[in-house]
């Protein structure tokens, strides 16, 4: 084309200079706006539309330019406060500080979560350059209520933390400190001021989620952690004073912790049982004495602590009766004297009650449910322990197995703590229905209290022989898991021991200041013999129907008790009298014409106990396994628990002996003061009544509690 052709494109060019022509000034131009920028859908914008594109124009782009402008900036900034502040100028340092530190008022974060994640990213970047000044700055991020914020800031907040410990294990401490914090009841008040405006409420139960899956991050990162958590865990304990939702929160979130951290296992629990056996030995009174007074508000409303909305289960109660025990938050148990000086609070000892029911409850349903995973896995072997059979899956002795170290776990702890608490009532329990699970927990059982009792181990004293020696008698007593045999085996064993001990006194070889672990023994034999009579005596044959032959071991006791130890003076009363009953009805031996002689003669200074040492005194009313009266815990017991009344004698005729013993049995003052327990007369006889429960008065009410008045004595009811 010819360019000076009026037609070439040249011509149409508008004027470099000069003012645009009317013709060209009014012309209709295609204005650029932000519409252009956005997505253009075809519904809405037609194919002949001056603005139509072939491909929308995306904005993805600019926003994450924008986005690592902003990263980009708040990284120089926090490298220029990181490096500022090692020169020792620190307000770019402080301001940034300033940025995770919470509103004073309200504990809630004074900067949006999408600011603060920006933040955490930038300083990712110089993790490896934070030194000892820069302290300050890790504190206030820790103290971040991170686990109140929304889940996208949560995921940063974890990573980060991750990442901190990585490359600076000093913190860990300081870390882990306050994920024990965040197990606590009392953490989750902070999520009351600390949401944002317009968030969702968040349950305690969400909370707690999110401190164990920083804490499985950490544990994944970090595999001495558990050395480093175990003391933390202990310092967060709640103590005893605080509201039983405080401890039902605590103890489930350490339950927990084990089932992702098995090397905690065995301090997580230990520390639970002995927390509640402070607990436990504060609750000395029989639970008939509580039925007419009121209950506690936490008897009347149940509520799950993990399913409620924060701030809405009335903690406002809670804090006063934390408030009022502040003092002895510093120590972990209260004087023992202070309490026996102080008369006895009602309300207390049902606080008390409820909350040792809730934490044992919690205990059971955690073995439960490791017992409850491995009864889809059928053994063809009773034994738990893997064996070399070739016939069988290996990794089916991997419950089994677990099962088993967890009763060893639980066993350790009975030896080291329950064992050496005299005034314990309900916490013993625990390895009582453990070894219900299978025959070889309960045999284990019984060979650590033979050993401890009987042989004597070097570090045991007299004293934890005799409450071995009680433990034996109780629990083969109520265990109804305890079989014919194994009850035959354990009195053999202990008839063993006494008649050695005869033959070393008739020596002259025994000790003659301690015989405290012989009358332990003996009260203990009493004992099984009144629950266990009909597992003891031979099977007869056809010729011999209506004979009662026993086992021969049993011929010492007939021995024991003419002996001039005489037993049946310093053993408890209540194990004496029914002893003497039930071996008279059952052709056994013939014991009230020595009861009567005790009767008339002074009661002795008993001469068996060294210097300093614990008589039987104290040790005789110690019946470990009494009937189990908590509620919710209780339902645990019922099935494996032999109550007196399921072995009592039907048919009990008295004769004229026993009738003269009853009208004169010592009155109550010469039991409490002079045997140091609370004993019941039986008086059945003298008062006109029916002496049909007269055995399930003394053994269905028998308790290890101090006597306190007459009219509590006679209360006690029959289990």
């Amino acid at each position: 084309m010819d360019p000076h052709s009026r037609l070439s494109q040249f011509n149409q060019r508008a004027p470099k200079t000069g003012p645009f022509s009317p013709s060209v000034r009014f012309e209709p131009t295609q204005k650029v706006t932000l519409d252009k920028y956005t997505k253009a859908y075809p519904s809405s914008m037609p194919s002949d539309s001056p603005l139509f594109t072939s491909r929308p124009i995306a904005t993805n782009s600019r926003v994450k330019q924008d986005e690592q402008f902003k990263k980009d900036m708040f990284l120089a900034y926090v490298n220029k406060a990181i490096r500022e502040k090692l020169n020792g100028h620190s307000k770019d340092f402080d301001d940034l500080v300033d940025q995770f530190s919470p509103n004073k008022s309200t504990l809630a974060p004074t900067v949006p979560s999408l600011q603060l994640r920006i933040w955490l990213s930038a300083l990712s970047h110089v993790l490896s350059r934070l030194e000892r000044r820069h302290a300050p700055l890790v504190e206030a991020i820790v103290r971040l209520p991170w686990s109140t914020m929304d889940a996208v800031f949560v995921k940063s907040y974890i990573v980060f933390i991750g990442m901190l410990i990585s490359a600076r294990p000093e913190y860990l401490s300081l870390v882990l400190n306050r994920i024990a914090m965040g197990f606590t009841y009392q953490s989750g008040l902070l999520a009351v001021t600390s949401n944002l405006e317009g968030s969702t409420p968040l349950t305690r139960r969400v909370i707690y989620d999110r401190q164990h899956t920083l804490l499985e991050h950490l544990l994944n990162l970090v595999p001495t952690l558990p050395s480093s958590l175990a003391p933390l865990l202990v310092r967060n304990f709640p103590h005893k004073r605080q509201p039983q939702a405080a401890h039902v929160a605590y103890i489930r979130n350490i339950l927990r912790i084990t089932e992702y951290c098995g090397e905690l296992s065995e301090r997580v629990l230990g520390l639970i049982v002995d927390r509640a056996l402070m607990v436990d030995v504060e609750i000395q009174v029989e639970l008939e004495e509580l039925e007419d007074t009121e209950p506690t508000d936490g008897e009347l409303f149940e509520f799950d602590p993990f399913d409620t909305i924060v701030g809405q289960e009335g903690d406002s109660d809670d804090d006063e009766d934390i408030d009022d025990s502040l003092s002895d938050l510093s120590s972990d148990a209260s004087s023992d004297s202070d309490a026996e000086d102080t008369p006895m609070d009602t309300r207390h000892v049902h606080d008390m009650v409820s909350k040792l029911d809730a934490i044992l409850k919690l205990v059971f349903d955690h073995f439960n449910k490791l017992h409850s995973s491995i009864l889809t896995v059928v053994p063809s072997s009773p034994s738990i322990h893997p064996t070399t059979t070739h016939d069988r899956d290996p990794q089916s002795h991997e419950p089994h197995t677990l099962l088993a170290i967890q009763f060893h776990t639980l066993l350790a702890i009975f030896d080291r703590s329950i064992l050496r608490t005299f005034k314990s009532r309900y916490t013993q329990f625990l390895l009582f229905w453990y070894a219900s699970l299978h025959p070889e927990f309960s045999d284990l059982f019984l060979g650590l209290l033979v050993d401890k009792a009987l042989f004597g181990s070097a570090s045991a004293s007299s004293v934890e022989r005799a409450a071995a020696s009680s433990y034996i008698g109780s629990f083969v007593s109520r265990a109804q898991f305890i079989d014919r045999e194994g009850a035959r085996r354990a009195v053999k064993v202990l008839c063993a021991f006494l008649g050695a001990h005869l033959d070393a006194v008739e020596a002259g070889n025994a000790a003659s200041n301690n015989h405290s672990v012989f009358y332990a023994v003996v009260q203990s034999v009493f004992l099984v013999f009144c629950f266990r009579w009909r597992d003891l005596q031979e099977e007869l044959d056809e010729q011999e129907v209506g004979r009662k032959i026993w086992i021969s071991e049993l011929g010492v006791v007939q021995r024991v008790i003419t002996s001039d130890l005489n037993p049946l003076k310093v053993c408890s009363q209540n194990v004496v009298h029914q002893f003497a009953r039930i071996a008279q009805a059952t052709d056994f031996t013939y014991c009230f014409s020595i009861l009567e002689a005790n009767k008339r003669a002074p009661y002795p200074v008993f001469a068996g106990v060294a210097p300093g040492s614990a008589g039987p005194e104290d040790l005789h009313t110690f019946f470990p396994f009494d009937p189990f009266k908590l509620p919710r815990s209780g339902e645990y017991i019922q099935g494996v628990y032999r109550e007196w009344a399921a072995v009592a004698i039907d048919d009990e005729e008295e004769d004229e002996d026993e009738d003269d013993l009853v009208e004169e049995d010592p009155t109550f003052d010469e039991w409490e003061h002079g045997q140091g327990g609370s004993c019941i007369p039986i008086t059945a006889s003298r008062r006109g009544e029916s002496d049909d429960d007269g055995l399930g008065a003394s053994f269905g009410g028998m308790s290890i509690s101090p006597a306190r008045t007459r009219a509590v004595a006679m209360a006690i009811s029959v289990s």
